[in-house]
């Protein structure tokens, strides 16, 4: 497809997510979480190649508490936000596109480990993590007429962790497979 048309449409897939960065020494780690991202997104035309492509996607992203041991009160950290990519998308040949731009989420929902104030008790999860989330995605996508199919990476470049309950420094990563459908 050259980048001539206005485009819509739907799209939907699988995601494979880690928080990557500073994690727990010794015998645990973060794991992957599977989980799913949906929404709308539109092809905008710029010039010869050229088009822009914004979303709106729910994305439930996070980790599995892993390694070697499990450790009671950690349970998987299930972060689920409203992921909004800004992508710059370069038609290679009929039907072949490269993305990159930048994505900027908002944390809805944090669910999993256990979280306590300084006095111990146990407070919602959500407090735990900041509300901006912003990453840099890379993809590229396969257009057949208004069936599209693609894959795509993020990585998270901002701290996901709220500095008031940890020093740790992490950010989301997530691999995404998806297939789509635009209204023409």
């Amino acid at each position: 497809m050259q980048a001539q048309e206005l485009r819509f449409g739907i799209k939907g897939g699988v995601n494979v997510s880690t928080l990557g960065g500073d994690s727990y020494d010794g015998l645990v780690s973060f794991d992957s979480r599977t989980a799913y991202h949906v929404g709308i997104f539109a092809e905008i035309p710029l010039m010869m190649k050229f088009s822009i492509q914004p979303e709106l996607l729910y994305s439930a992203q996070g980790s599995q508490f892993g390694g070697f041991f499990s450790v009671d009160g950690f349970d998987d950290q299930k972060l689920d936000y409203l992921n909004v990519p800004v992508l710059v998308k370069y038609n290679i040949i009929a039907g072949l596109s490269a993305e990159l731009g930048p994505v900027f989420g908002y944390l809805i929902s944090a669910d999993g480990e256990r979280i306590f104030d300084d006095e111990g008790l146990e407070i919602d999860n959500k407090e735990a993590f900041n509300d901006l989330d912003i990453g840099i995605a890379l993809g590229v996508s396969y257009s057949l007429k208004s069936f599209l199919f693609g894959l795509r990476y993020n990585k998270g470049i901002s701290n996901v962790n709220n500095d008031e309950f940890t020093s740790n420094k992490n950010q989301n990563n997530v691999f995404q497979i998806w297939a789509g459908y635009s209204f023409l």
